[in-house]
């Protein structure tokens, strides 16, 4: 049973008599019939729409996220039947509402849009993906008149990532700009431009809210960050489902992005081996002991002929990668905290961690840093900024009428610009670009 301090929601609304759902299943149902989630399928998971139609978009990777997370919660409580974590431990409803969630801020083009959006917006309070899924779900979507989608405070819990605002965690000599270099084309400096991981300023008061049960000690600690030499500071804790939640990204990322880059020759075989020849005994060890028929004196060649051999053998050796991560993780105990959901926290054991990390920087050094994907990261950074300036400056002529009546109503904030800009899939971007640079495209009958 949820204390009910935690399963209130923002509009003070209460559920209909005859409605058999909890807190959980309410909240998966708005997350699940939101305008933000169906417009997940069109944004940029690494690499961009239209390469094939294989890959996982944000909409298939958040779905595998919540998979995961609910995976990992009830696998805890078969691990750790007695524990006295597991009494807390989320509901179905709750968890995969954050795992669908987790993603709804990210802007098109992925993180190179949160790039370019937070230099859009350096002088009105930044932008952050995290800070913008939660300013999304307390603000944006319509279930509510003035609550968003008006979700429980533990599921808003869980969806704050980052529990520091823009203000307090951002270096202060980390200024978004242009890079100096460049005299006939204006660059992003994406060292300067790149965001802190905060909330949004704008939503102090709905963090207000959703930290209103714990004690002064309790927020204080839980609102803490470390500082970093050249970098912005870095928060220091989650929320119990939010700590599980991100253990679940996590996987997905290191393991099923790899499958993408695998099935899509994006990472030869050499590559793959050379990197993780010595980081993968854990996982030898597992397959050793559990699949004996198969394993032949060298385990590991095959592991790698198993991902890079086809489709199927590909998918059966992802699977055990994700049972292997999925299992090992562990409650981890942090005292500072008397609130019982921060008191409990998840991580992925070592040494399975480890292994999960070298995957993780193997896609991002053979696949996110690579120039295939850093080119189409730069064309959209670029479009994003030229969307955004054109309505800037003319928001009466530029901005859809609606967007224009809540700019007008907002008295001219920018922050209205930046949430219709952020909420645009890749191809509405695309195409908005096009209407408003290329000479031969567009047409008075395109739906803005």
């Amino acid at each position: 049973m949820k204390p009910r301090s935690w399963s209130t929601g923002r509009g003070g609304w209460a559920p209909q008599s005859e409605d058999a759902r909890d807190d959980g299943g309410v909240d998966c149902a708005r997350v699940i019939h939101s305008a933000s989630f169906r417009r997940l399928q069109g944004k940029t998971q690494i690499l961009n729409l239209g390469d094939s139609d294989f890959y996982r978009t944000r909409l298939t990777h958040s779905l595998e996220v919540a998979q995961i997370a609910g995976g990992i919660a009830r696998q805890l409580e078969k691990s750790y039947p007695s524990h006295p974590a597991t009494a807390l431990l989320p509901d179905r409803g709750t968890i995969h509402s954050i795992g669908c969630t987790h993603d709804f801020g990210h802007p098109p083009f992925g993180h190179g849009g949160e790039i370019a959006l937070n230099y859009c917006m350096r002088q009105k309070g930044g932008f952050e993906g995290n800070g913008q899924t939660l300013r999304i779900l307390a603000r944006l979507e319509n279930f509510s008149a003035q609550a968003g989608a008006n979700l429980s405070r533990r599921t808003m819990l869980g969806v704050l990532k980052y529990p520091v605002a823009y203000s307090r965690v951002a270096h202060p000599e980390l200024v978004p700009a242009l890079l100096s270099g460049p005299t006939t084309i204006k660059i992003l400096d994406g060292r300067l431009s790149k965001p802190p991981k905060c909330y949004l300023d704008s939503e102090q008061d709905v963090v207000d809210w959703i930290l209103d049960p714990l004690s002064v000690a309790d927020r204080g600690v839980f609102q803490t960050f470390a500082p970093q030499d050249g970098k912005h500071g870095k928060p220091l804790y989650k929320a119990l489902d939010c700590s599980i939640m991100d253990a679940a990204d996590d996987i997905a990322y290191g393991v099923h992005d790899l499958e993408d880059a695998i099935a899509l020759d994006l990472v030869t075989k050499d590559a793959f081996a050379a990197a993780l020849q010595d980081k993968c005994a854990s996982f030898l060890d597992a397959l050793k002991a559990k699949y004996p028929g198969e394993s032949a004196n060298d385990v590991f060649s095959q592991l790698v002929d198993g991902l890079f051999s086809g489709p199927a053998s590909r998918k059966r050796f992802i699977g055990r990668l994700v049972h292997h991560f999925l299992t090992a993780v562990e409650f981890v105990e942090r005292p500072q905290f008397a609130e019982p959901l921060l008191h409990w926290s998840v991580r992925v054991a070592s040494p399975q961690r480890e292994l999960l990390d070298h995957l993780q920087n193997f896609v991002v050094r053979e696949v996110i840093a690579s120039p295939a994907v850093q080119h189409l990261e730069f064309k959209g950074q670029t479009m994003v900024v030229a969307v955004f300036e054109a309505m800037e400056a003319d928001p009466t002529r530029l901005l859809p009428r609606e967007e224009l009546a809540k700019f007008e109503k907002a008295g001219g904030d920018l922050r209205v610009i930046c949430d219709y800009v952020a909420a645009m899939t890749d191809t509405h971007l695309l195409k908005t670009y096009e209407r408003l640079f290329s000479p031969r495209m567009g047409s008075v009958f395109d739906r803005l």
